[in-house]
């Protein structure tokens, strides 16, 4: 099982990677293909940081919460070529990304240690 720390630390490493996967892989072009991963991202960055888990900056959202809403981005993402009508082109990024996402919610503990849920960081 992933405990919530180690989840804090995917989260910012997978967000910073979904932004920055259209360039790394080479499907930049200003098109679905590109803008939801990097909104995926900048959004996973963004409730990271206000998720009540070890390294947020304001522990604001409950973790589960986060669990949930990191569920729904990865099956948006595995299914965003087939829903942006972009699958011609490129789809492996994302449902590979998609499917970790997934895959780490589902093998990640549902709740956070004593120290998240006591005290400021």
């Amino acid at each position: 099982m992933i405990s919530s720390k180690t989840h804090a630390i995917l989260d910012y490493l997978v967000g910073l990677l979904l932004i920055a996967a259209p360039w790394l892989l080479g499907f930049a072009d200003d098109t679905a293909a590109t803008m939801v991963p990097v909104v995926l991202g900048a959004s996973t960055l963004v409730y990271s940081l206000f998720t009540n888990y070890e390294y947020a900056l304001a522990r604001i959202i409950p973790y589960r919460v986060h669990l949930t809403i990191d569920l729904v981005a990865g099956i948006v993402l595995l299914a965003s070529p087939w829903l942006f009508g972009f699958s011609d082109r490129i789809y492996l990024p994302h449902v590979i990304l998609g499917a970790f996402e997934i895959a780490a919610v589902l093998l990640s503990r549902k709740a956070t240690s004593t120290v998240a849920k006591t005290g400021p960081i």
